[in-house]
């Protein structure tokens, strides 16, 4: 006999805030970055497609992305999965320039086209005593193994 899926298996969706879980992380190493980890809350396996696009306090450029970091496959997880990306914060010779210390961050998830931004936000919190960065800030993209993510 055919075992039947659940049907909660059905079509994967986009991750976004509603469906994930989004912790920030400061890294010993590298130095000056910081990892992203987005778990899969939801009933359904769902792709990180692109890259976080991050927000720190009220800057209003994004980021831009490591492209050599792009991988072969969109990243797809599935329930109580993770996927990972690194957010390099700010030059480690003190080259970068605005460098400020933000006390928020926001997360915005990209849909398959990776215009725009999908779904809700993620608001992970961060240090008390807030993230530097500087405008050597970049994003990888998004990466299903943390070994993959923090290589950047």
């Amino acid at each position: 006999a055919v075992s039947k899926a659940p049907s909660s298996a059905g079509r994967p969706v986009t991750c976004e805030g509603s469906t994930t879980r989004t912790v920030a992380a400061p890294l010993t190493r590298p130095v000056n970055h910081m990892l992203l980890t987005v778990t899969n809350t939801g009933s359904k396996s769902c792709y990180l497609y692109g890259y976080p696009v991050v927000r720190f306090g009220e800057a209003q450029a994004v980021p831009p992305v490591i492209e050599a970091s792009q991988p072969q496959a969109v990243v797809t997880l599935a329930p109580g999965e993770s996927g990972y990306a690194s957010v390099n914060l700010s030059a480690t010779d003190g080259s970068g320039a605005n460098g400020y210390t933000a006390k928020t961050l926001t997360v915005y998830f990209q849909g398959r086209s990776g215009s725009g931004s999908v779904g809700r936000a993620a608001t992970p919190s961060l240090p008390a005593k807030g993230t530097y960065v500087d405008d050597s800030l970049k994003v990888t993209y998004w990466q299903q193994s943390m070994d993959d993510a923090v290589s950047w």
